[in-house]
Parts: C-alpha cells; sequence; structure tokens
C-alpha cells in the first residue's frame, strides 16, 4: 500500500513494472491455466427433456395476485467515535386483482389514481440494534437482537401475531400432527441439540432451556444468534433477517387464506422478490416450507414463485436468451447449474439446493422476449427436475408472462409496484433515517 500525503508531500505512486514480477511467476500461470471460467451462452446445450413451451390461450384460473418485498437500510446514530449503527427493516405483502394489474399494464405509465386503486398493502416495519447499540437493563448485543426479533414477532400484526404463524409453520401444525423442532444450540449456554416441543411453549412463544434454565425465544429458530457478535456488531444477520421474514410474512398470509376461505387459494399466485430458499443460519427453515408446500399442492391448485433480479442465474439467463424461443422454459438441473452457472464439481459440491431451496429454479423467455429466472415449488427435492414434475408451472408462467412490466428490463409489474412501497432508497430514505433516529434514540 502507498503512503498518502498529509503534509503536502506528494503522494506515493505505485510502481510502473512490478507486474512484470507477477506475469513472469511459473505459480501464478499454473494457477490461470486450472481457472474455468462460466461457459458463454453459445457454448451452452439445452436438453430438451428439461425445456416446455408455454401454452398461452389457457384458461387463467387466478383472480389475484400476493406479491411481497421488502428492503432494509442501516443508519448511524454516532458517525464520531464510539460509532453506533440501527437498521429499519420494512417488508409488506400486497393484494392485487388480476384484472387491475392487466389494465394497468396496457397504459403508458402508472398513475397516482391507479396507485390508490391498487395500495391494499400490509406494511411490516422492524428496527434492530446493529452496532453499540443495545437495549436498555444491561442487555449483550446477542440479547438485544434477540429479543427485539421476539418482541417484533410477538405484537405483529395485532390480529394473528408473525410467532403464532412461525409455531405453525416449524412444528407443521397445518398438517394436524404437530412435530418438535431441533434447535441447534442454546443461545445463552450454548449447548446443542435443544429438542423444541409446542406442549412445552409458553404463551408467549418461549420455552425453558434444560440445561441452563434460561429463555429459548421461538424466533430463535432463525439461529442468527450465532452470527452476532457482542463486541463486532450483528451487521451480518440483515439478509438473512430480510429473507426469512419476507417469507414469514407468506405463511402468514396463506395461514390467513386458510382460516377465512381456503378456497380463494385455487384462485391466487403468490410472488415473493427472490428465491424460495433459506440460506447460512436459517437454511434449516426451508424443510418446514417444503412441508407447507406439499400440504398446499395436495388440497388446492398452489400456485408460488418467486423471481430474481440480479446474481449469477440472472447473469446465464440473459447469457442464453438469444438460443431461448419466445414462450420456452428451460427448468435447471443440479448438473447442468454446476456445468454452466456455477462452475464446481456436482461430485464435490452435493445437489444443488438440497439444503436451502423448497422449489426448482427454472430460467423462462415471455413471448414479449422478457427473461425470468423463477423457484417454482415442487413437492419433494428434485436434483435433475423436468418440467411434468413442477405442480402448475403453465399457469404461474403464464401469468408472469401477461403481468410483464416494460419500466424496467424483464421486469413483473407486481414486484415493481411492491418494490414501490416497501423499499427504503439510499437517497433520500437513508438521510431521513439517519436524522430521524438521531434525533429519537436516547443519548
Amino acid at each position: 500500500m502507498s503512503y498518502t500525503s498529509k503534509g503536502g508531500r506528494p503522494f506515493e505512486h505505485a510502481s510502473k513494472i512490478a507486474h512484470c514480477h507477477v506475469i513472469s511467476d511459473p505459480s501464478v500461470k499454473a494457477f490461470l491455466k486450472g481457472c474455468a471460467p462460466p461457459k458463454t451462452g453459445t457454448s451452452v446445450h439445452l436438453d430438451s427433456d428439461h425445456l416446455a413451451m408455454v401454452d398461452t390461450s389457457r384458461r387463467n384460473p387466478v383472480e389475484h395476485v400476493v406479491a411481497l418485498d421488502g428492503g432494509y437500510q442501516e443508519v448511524p446514530v454516532r458517525r464520531d467515535y464510539p460509532s453506533a449503527s440501527i437498521a429499519f427493516l420494512q417488508f409488506g405483502a400486497l393484494i392485487f386483482d388480476v384484472e387491475d394489474l392487466l389494465r394497468i399494464g396496457l397504459e403508458p405509465f402508472i398513475a397516482p389514481e391507479d396507485i390508490a386503486t391498487l395500495n391494499r398493502i400490509e406494511r411490516f416495519k422492524l428496527t434492530v440494534p446493529i452496532h453499540n447499540v443495545v437495549l436498555a437493563g444491561g442487555a449483550t448485543m446477542t440479547d438485544s437482537v434477540r429479543r427485539t426479533i421476539h418482541d417484533f414477532c410477538e405484537v405483529q400484526p395485532s390480529d394473528m401475531c408473525f410467532n403464532s404463524t412461525l409455531a405453525w409453520l416449524v412444528f407443521r401444525q397445518f398438517a394436524g400432527k404437530p412435530t418438535n423442532w431441533d434447535l441447534a444450540s442454546c443461545p445463552s449456554c450454548r449447548k446443542g441439540r435443544v429438542e423444541l416441543s409446542i406442549r412445552e411453549m409458553s404463551s408467549e412463544h418461549t420455552f425453558t432451556c434444560p440445561y441452563c434454565g434460561s429463555t429459548i425465544y421461538l424466533t430463535d429458530v432463525f439461529r442468527l444468534h450465532e452470527i452476532v457478535d457482542d463486541d463486532l456488531g450483528a451487521g451480518g444477520i440483515l439478509a438473512y433477517l430480510t429473507n426469512s421474514l419476507e417469507q414469514l410474512a407468506l405463511a402468514y398470509v396463506i395461514r390467513a387464506v386458510l382460516n377465512t376461505k381456503p378456497s380463494m387459494l385455487n384462485e391466487m399466485l403468490f410472488v415473493r422478490d427472490g428465491p424460495l430458499a433459506f440460506f447460512g443460519q436459517t437454511a434449516n427453515l426451508h424443510a418446514p416450507f417444503r412441508d407447507l408446500v406439499r400440504h398446499l399442492l395436495d388440497h388446492y391448485d398452489f400456485c408460488l414463485v418467486g423471481l430474481e433480479k440480479s446474481g449469477p442465474f440472472v447473469d446465464h439467463a440473459n447469457a442464453i436468451s438469444r438460443i431461448l424461443l419466445p414462450g420456452q422454459a428451460l427448468v435447471l438441473s443440479s448438473d447442468y447449474i454446476y456445468a454452466n452457472v456455477l462452475p464446481r464439481s456436482s461430485a464435490t459440491a452435493g445437489s444443488y439446493g438440497s439444503n436451502t431451496y423448497y422449489g426448482a429454479k427454472a430460467i423462462y423467455k415471455s413471448t414479449g422476449g422478457g427473461i425470468y429466472v423463477a423457484t417454482l415449488p415442487t413437492r419433494e427435492y428434485l436434483a435433475d427436475p423436468v418440467p411434468g414434475q413442477i405442480p402448475n408451472l403453465n399457469t404461474i408462467l403464464n401469468n408472469i408472462n401477461a403481468l410483464k412490466c416494460d419500466m424496467y428490463d424483464s421486469a413483473l409489474l407486481p414486484i415493481a409496484l411492491a418494490n414501490h412501497l416497501v423499499s427504503l432508497a439510499n437517497h433520500p430514505s437513508a438521510v431521513l433515517l439517519e436524522k430521524f433516529a438521531r434525533e429519537s434514540i436516547a443519548h
């Protein structure tokens, strides 16, 4: 690293010839020869068994679309030493009528009165301590984060809290035969394999650790306490927490429909911004979600899709867009993914998504030329899925084709509207939230 200038002396510039030593080094040359970049679109072979043409002439059974999206912003509450920060999360579930979406999709721009027509949204807001901010009473950073998430899920929303939905999900109450949940470790004593039983859960959705007697929150099944550092903070949990809460909101909406009018599930399409998967410490939650999907598919024409906007799969989809026909979908196998999208050996990496996803990935080229990377739910994990093994594939992709949004590349109107209504922008949201937090927090 070069010296910087502090007292008027010139900056130290990097050497203009030091690269020669790198270029001539045999070990560098050997390493580069052993590297394998991703394949280009023209070198990819598409297996006909994994291709399907979407029939847009079929009657569309979907009358309502539920879109789920969210975002977060970490803001400083003190920039001077010692610095401190918190994070604001907002996510929501929006319900649209397909007729309204199709009408607005034909207009050149979305007017404010159109937004008012569609604006049936339930927003959820959460504030989380991230660095050098703890709850009153001498709590540690880890305990502050745990209690904050628990309290949010206990009171939001008021009529049917997220904690009750989480219990309904992880204990498989939807199936009528509750099961136990193995928590990897107690957040307090860190001893492993704590079995949680719904019979031992308190009315506040808490448990008692059999080893140390401390309180375990139901939301500890997220296992986020494992990646919170009392000294360095909780910045590493934000993406996992947002992803988990968005999908918990999905389960909440499904549960609400089941409790009020279950037959409506046959007329609804659920769309989330992101893949149908859980990652990192939260990955175990994919299992109850897969069981829920299997239960719904066994009893209803359940339609759910997760759409990705960026990442290696989107890059690959754009690379092969020229060799896909309009209206054609390519269902991705584990071998295909490792050969073309994520260059690695399937023998060492295992089956893609077996411990994280509760659906199969597909690349779809709409009749208008839009490229979409979708996750579609399956009854069980499939390392080599084919179109016929994905329930309601045609219905889901047909709606993606109909609900396109020309405002952005390969955008979907419900997701674009959901993002518009719940996402937190860097400007001006971050600046305003920082001022709000500084004025509101106790010093």
